[in-house]
């Protein structure tokens, strides 16, 4: 690094714009061996094998049916090696779903617990394997994952988040519509629902498991029962809260389990200094396409 950073946790103004880093905790799985990256090629939706030494793609590992096990960040560290990350608490589920395919293969797997620094603005300078940037698609900033102990200067104050990194690093989260495993995606989620097929999922590299669920669905157009949309709240309301047509029209009850009427669901609220009260949900199908929603008594706007 290039500058002399603020401990973790702590947001700088710069050039009128927010900026601030947090450390948060990561799993992630290292795939090494002669054929690692063809083991993969064969088991997540994006193009391993034509990610450059030192860059990362997005990626879903699916089940057979075409369900989601886990959105990844992949990033392909040196020669016959891949790092996985994922949300915490799914470290273990891709390392048992990878390990059940992986039949007389050369290739290990090895899953650890990992920490992330966040960085999030224009300005910071991180190098190394592990370092995406963007960090998320269309944001600015950076991303360093760190397999292996902390460096002091980046583990500094990590346990004091009183100035709230960390809910100002969930807000934009969610303000530009990056799902979260436990959140917006469950065991029952399926790619197209999410929106980002267009950044995760390669078309033209060849077979993988899950595949023809993923195909077919693009082949007719991406209809889903249900889409994960962007909203903006005029109030707070709790995740998991219900949302209602503005003008009290009636919704079929839909199959995915909210009750009779309802719109859709929030699973994620955010407040952003900039925007807001922010939200991710999803919409069901039969549900049309409405722009305004209230959820708890609290008007919601759905913007895309």
């Amino acid at each position: 690094m290039s500058e002399r950073l603020p401990p973790v946790g702590e947001p700088t103004i710069a050039t009128g714009a927010l900026r601030y880093r947090c450390l948060v905790e990561r799993d992630a799985l290292r795939v090494t061996g002669p054929e690692a990256g063809k083991f993969l090629q064969g088991q997540l939706t994006q193009d391993v094998l034509t990610v450059d030494l030192g860059a990362h793609r997005w990626s879903w590992l699916l089940e057979p049916a075409g369900r989601v096990v886990a959105l990844l960040r992949v990033f392909h560290p040196g020669e016959n090696e891949w790092v996985l990350e994922s949300d915490p608490g799914w470290g273990e589920a891709i390392s048992v779903r990878l390990n059940r395919f992986k039949l007389r293969t050369k290739a290990d797997i090895e899953a650890m617990p990992a920490k992330l620094l966040c960085c999030r603005g224009a300005g910071w300078n991180l190098d190394g394997p592990l370092v995406a940037e963007p960090p998320w698609p269309g944001v600015l900033g950076v991303d360093r994952l760190y397999l292996d102990d902390v460096p002091a200067v980046e583990a500094s104050a990590s346990g004091d988040d009183s100035l709230g990194a960390l809910a100002l690093l969930e807000a934009q989260r969610i303000a530009v519509g990056q799902p979260r495993m436990g959140a917006e995606i469950t065991e029952r989620t399926i790619p197209a629902e999410t929106g980002i097929v267009e950044w995760t999922v390669s078309f033209t590299k060849g077979c993988y498991t899950g595949q023809e669920l993923v195909a077919r669905i693009d082949s007719r157009g991406n209809h889903v029962p249900r889409k994960m949309v962007r909203l903006r709240l005029d109030g707070e309301v709790a995740a998991g809260s219900e949302m209602f047509d503005a003008d009290g029209a009636s919704v079929v009850a839909a199959a995915s389990g909210v009750s009779p009427g309802a719109a859709g669901r929030i699973t994620s609220v955010g407040l952003s200094p900039s925007q807001g009260w922010v939200g991710l949900g999803y919409l069901e199908r039969k549900a049309g396409s409405p722009v305004s929603l209230v959820a708890d008594g609290v008007p919601v706007r759905v913007i895309g």
